[in-house]
């Protein structure tokens, strides 16, 4: 294929920091590519008012693939406060540029993978029914419908008279009848039936070429029942084109309370926005936390690919760093198999597998430690370390 040219996109905090240690390493795995930085994140926000420059939009557009580190996001009026002075009470309203980029570009399916490494401290562990402890293999797959729902950002405080009179042409809000407008804030959980047939397709392909035998629902129909009850009818309709795979609906609520019961019996996950963040982040947790957490974001053309976790500007500043750059080296592994450099892919996983099984070099997190620069003298590896030791078993 021709040599992709790869937007890259570091964002604030350890963002800057991780994203060269992915570059890195699929620099040592024989990956050739072109690299173009683009500008994102909260320094552009305080000084241009907009943390997705529309250069950078065009550059995504252009070039239609992106590695994204991280971004700060602050409470509204803080965010305000933190504008450049010529800015200020200028109408500017701070929106998360990944939630811009998901929408701007239709980046619907959000695929994140929570798999354990065999040797990895921090994988979930129970006791079993003979006083032993069993650590189950889990290999969950969520993908989120990345555009909708609550996310969608149709919201109000105080809505305008139009929009109050029409959300009072519903029954249940007369319960909220004497409440005044400036009292009252309401969000929209918005699902189309095209998107919600989009991200159960994807699932059920994704399941069928990998061999899991099930996909899981994972929403709550018996209250939320027009959006979530939409979810499960098209995924439904979806299942009968896989008879080989089987169709499991299960509440939000009681997935999360099943998560550390049985976690090594779901394998494709497929949610709305919401619901499909909260489930990643709870099978993250079962396989190592954010630091091991990555994403794809993908559209009709466009992809983007990040690690789940924040900015977590504390550690940016610290020399040497201690973050774990894992999460951002898997990142680069999905936009690997996005562009069919899946045995590349699979070398980086390999690698990364072999240095945790080993169990020499271990970032702060591994070592359930707080994080600090002390934690150096402790025996953690720093950030640089952990990438030489994937480089090293490549």
């Amino acid at each position: 294929m021709n040599t992709p040219t790869i937007v890259v996109l570091p964002g604030d905090g350890i963002g800057q920091i991780v994203i060269p240690e992915a570059l890195r390493v699929m620099e040592a795995a024989g990956f050739k590519w072109h690299t173009i930085e683009a500008p994102i994140g909260w320094e552009y926000w305080c000084q241009e008012g907009n943390p997705l420059p529309q250069r950078t939009i065009d550059l995504l557009r252009e070039h239609k693939l992106g590695l994204f580190g991280s971004i700060t996001s602050k409470p509204k009026a803080q965010s305000l406060k933190e504008l450049a002075p010529h800015l200020q009470d200028k109408g500017f309203i701070y929106y998360s540029p990944i939630v811009g980029m998901r929408q701007l570009f239709n980046l619907d399916i959000s695929i994140r993978p929570c798999r354990t490494f065999k040797g990895n401290p921090l994988n979930f562990i129970r006791r079993n029914a003979t006083g032993g402890i069993d650590e189950p293999e889990v290999k969950a797959v969520i993908f989120r419908q990345n555009t909708e729902g609550l996310y969608c950002g149709v919201e109000w405080t105080d809505p305008p008279e139009t929009v109050r009179k029409v959300l009072e042409s519903h029954p249940k809000m007369a319960a909220f009848q004497h409440v005044q407008s400036k009292d009252l804030a309401v969000s929209l959980r918005i699902f189309t039936r095209k998107a919600c047939r989009r991200i159960c397709k994807a699932a059920f392909e994704y399941a069928q070429q990998f061999g899991y035998r099930s996909v899981t629902v994972c929403e709550k129909p018996n209250v939320i029942r027009e959006t979530s009850g939409m979810m499960l009818e098209e995924a439904r309709r979806m299942a009968d084109n896989y008879p080989d795979i089987e169709l499991w609906s299960t509440n939000i609520d009681a997935q999360m309370m099943w998560l550390t019961k049985n976690p090594e019996d779901y394998g494709v996950i497929v949610a709305g926005n919401m619901f499909g963040d909260i489930i990643s982040d709870g099978f993250a947790g079962l396989v190592g936390g954010l630091g091991f957490a990555c994403s794809a974001n993908i559209g009709d053309d466009v992809a983007v690919f990040e690690p789940t976790h924040g900015s977590a500007p504390k550690y940016a500043e610290l020399s040497p760093s201690i973050v774990n750059p894992i999460a951002m080296i898997s990142a680069a592994c999905l936009m690997l198999d996005h562009i069919n450099e899946r045995d590349t892919a699979q070398r980086i996983r390999h690698a990364i597998a072999a240095v945790i099984s080993e169990g020499k070099v271990r970032t702060y997190d591994m070592l359930r430690l707080p994080g600090g620069p002390e934690v150096i003298d402790q025996g953690a590896a720093t950030t640089q370390q952990m990438t030489d030791a994937v480089i090293a078993h490549l």
